[in-house]
């Protein structure tokens, strides 16, 4: 009767070794994966985030260009990294860092507008002025 038990007790143990073995296969698998849909999702909401703030930037531009000189717009822009915003004739952008590499992140304006900025990451404000006699800027505080 020993015997019989011993014999269960060798099987249960083998399950549970096979068990374990495939759940550290599985595991092995899914943590890259895991790990690649993290930064791939990570990158989206940057460059994601960069986008809007440019576009933001280029619809004051033109809200400011379209009321013509003396007009000035204050907006807040969500900038996710620290970085400088370039603008340079009729494109607004900047420089994001992702997972596999630089991209730069770019809106048109109807006006020519030449200016660079660093920023930092965070809210900012960006004024948009057009001084009478002068041409278009921003400042972003």
């Amino acid at each position: 009767m020993m015997k019989g038990l011993d014999s269960r007790g060798q099987v249960s143990v083998e399950y549970l070794l096979l068990v374990l073995v495939i759940i550290l296969m599985f595991t092995a698998i899914t943590i890259p994966l895991v790990s690649n849909s993290l930064q791939a999702s990570n990158d989206v909401s940057t460059a994601s985030d960069a986008k809007n703030a440019v576009e933001n930037i280029a619809k004051a531009v033109d809200m400011v260009y379209a009321n013509g000189p003396g007009a000035k717009r204050t907006i807040s822009v969500y900038f996710p990294q620290t970085t400088t915003l370039r603008a340079s004739n009729y494109t607004i952008g900047l420089n994001t860092t992702l997972s596999n590499g630089t991209k730069f992140v770019n809106a048109t304006t109807q006006y020519i507008v030449n200016k660079n900025v660093s920023i930092t990451e965070g809210w900012r404000t960006v004024i948009v002025y057009w001084p009478v006699g002068s041409s278009i800027t921003y400042n972003v505080t």
